[in-house]
């Protein structure tokens, strides 16, 4: 669990350790309660469990996951409103998802062979629209086409704004830049440069 994993500073005990604490922390979004305590105590509660062996890694992820699954089947209100870390709300709908996404993410970010051509193709489209749409308005990203030559999303600011930039590449290798997973180099830019994005 001491090996590096893909994330700057953390190990591959971090990571998992990072992805247990994040279904309990939606179990909290979806009780009410918030996401987390602190940030403080988040990163605690990492470094905590960082460094455990390797089974009793899997036991937890296994143990909180089916807490999370637990929590989700109970009947709710899907169309509210909650509120996740640093303020930021969405539809408790959206929340499944989410965890969806820290999944598939972290599991690249464990660098264990697993890579972001290997995502589920209906993930990938789907991270992508979240992620166009969230960066979509950012007053420091000019217009920008994402493209893999069949179907086209729209990000950044409004076209008229500026220079729409035209950013052509495989669902992989979009995904990997809007994710910051990738720096972008494999990816093709037309009108310009590749925008820099702010951080997620």
């Amino acid at each position: 669990m001491t090996q590096p994993s893909r994330l700057p500073g953390w190990t591959r005990g971090h990571v998992l350790a990072h992805l247990a604490r994040n279904a309990d922390a939606l179990v909290n979004v979806l009780e009410g309660r918030p996401m987390y305590v602190s940030g403080e105590a988040r990163d605690t509660d990492i470094e905590r469990d960082a460094p455990r062996a390797l089974d009793v890694q899997l036991a937890d992820l296994r143990e909180s996951a089916a807490r999370f699954q637990e929590t989700g089947a109970a009947p709710a209100d899907w169309s509210r409103t909650v509120e996740l870390r640093g303020g930021v709300t969405d539809s408790a709908s959206r929340v499944p998802f989410r965890r969806w996404v820290e999944v598939e993410l972290h599991h690249v970010d464990l660098g264990i062979g697993y890579e972001l051509e290997d995502l589920p193709a209906e993930f990938t489209e789907r991270e992508i629209v979240f992620l166009a749409d969230r960066f979509a308005g950012h007053p420091d990203v000019p217009p920008t086409l994402l493209t893999d030559g069949t179907r086209a999303w729209s990000t950044g600011k409004e076209p008229g704004d500026g220079p729409e930039v035209t950013v052509t590449g495989s669902p992989a290798d979009l995904l990997g830049w809007l994710a910051g997973r990738r720096a972008g180099s494999a990816l093709e830019v037309a009108d310009g440069r590749l925008p820099a994005l702010p951080p997620l």
